[in-house]
């Protein structure tokens, strides 16, 4: 592989990644999309289990509990779903999405931005994801292709998920284990395995010291006002971003997101875009700050 990656210019294969970028894009939409509503149903469909067990158990509240688990069982739909099935369509008619109308870029300007079934329009989002993904590959090997293929294949496997993340977090402030704890596990074996951008102690110490550092803040906040100020997937995020980065880079993480995160969360609030009250993601930010790190971190020291 690697005598094939040298016999080609390093600018055809900032092509060949952006390409290959677009196409993950497209299916990181999906796992946008799909995985907050399959922890859902498995968080539901754990729900109905206990309720009825619990109905089976009688006593005075036998007939409450049972009631309630008819009603959270009539919520999980027969139907099965993951990230592979049912096949995509919209959701305004259920049109079947084709291959041809899931070209990524392609597809959404030919059609206008709108579903081929019904012309409802299409969110501008979903090219973004494929864009942004397009951009991260490309970025990634021009940056560290020509120094370690496999480790730019690996750092843009890290930009993939925290796109991911970001959406995610966004749309339903959900910061899912299945992605946040395997990312801190894959940057700490890679460093071991002498493939990472950090030596394993600092990769060891930079999870560690990463989840430590929201941790304390959270109970910090916790202690002194009564509420919770972010979410335990904050913590498990900037941990993983440790073990890929190193306790280094924990420091210019922590500022690039919170500086972000409050001229943002300001000028939404200002311009009537959200409640002072209300929450604000933070994984957004963490992860903005975690890419800029790994894209300019040093030119940002210096």
């Amino acid at each position: 592989m690697q005598e094939l990656f040298g016999s080609m210019p390093l600018a055809v294969w900032v092509a060949i990644a952006g390409g290959f970028g677009l196409l993950v894009g497209s299916f990181l939409n999906v796992v946008i999309h799909r995985l907050p509503k399959m922890l859902e149903t498995g968080w539901l469909s754990d729900a109905r289990d206990i309720l009825g067990q619990l109905g089976e158990d009688g006593g005075p509240h036998a007939a409450a509990y049972q009631q309630a688990s008819k009603v959270v069982g009539s919520t999980l739909s027969p139907q099965r779903y993951n990230l592979v099935v049912p096949r995509s369509a919209c959701p305004h008619c259920g049109h079947a999405i084709s291959a041809l109308e899931n070209i990524p870029l392609l597809s959404y300007a030919l059609q206008g931005g709108k579903c081929k079934g019904c012309q409802a329009r299409i969110s501008p989002r979903y090219p973004l994801v494929e864009l942004l993904s397009g951009l991260a590959a490309a970025s990634c090997m021009a940056q560290f292709g020509g120094h370690d293929l496999w480790l730019a294949l690996a750092l843009y496997g890290l930009c993939a998920i925290l796109l991911a993340l970001t959406f995610i977090d966004l749309d339903t402030m959900y910061l899912p284990d299945d992605l946040t704890l395997p990312l801190v596990w894959v940057g700490v074996l890679l460093a071991w395995a002498g493939h990472g951008l950090v030596a394993l102690p600092q990769a060891v110490l930079g999870a560690v010291a990463g989840y430590l550092l929201l941790w304390s803040v959270y109970w910090l906040f916790k202690l002194t006002t009564g509420k919770e100020g972010m979410g335990y997937g904050d913590f498990k995020l900037l941990a993983a971003l440790g073990a890929w980065l190193g306790w280094q880079a924990l420091p210019q993480i922590i500022v690039i997101a919170s500086a972000v995160g409050a001229v943002v969360g300001i000028l939404m609030i200002v311009l009537g875009k959200h409640a002072w009250q209300k929450k604000l993601p933070f994984g957004p930010y963490l992860a903005m700050g975690g890419v800029i790190t790994l894209f300019a971190g040093n030119l940002i020291l210096h």
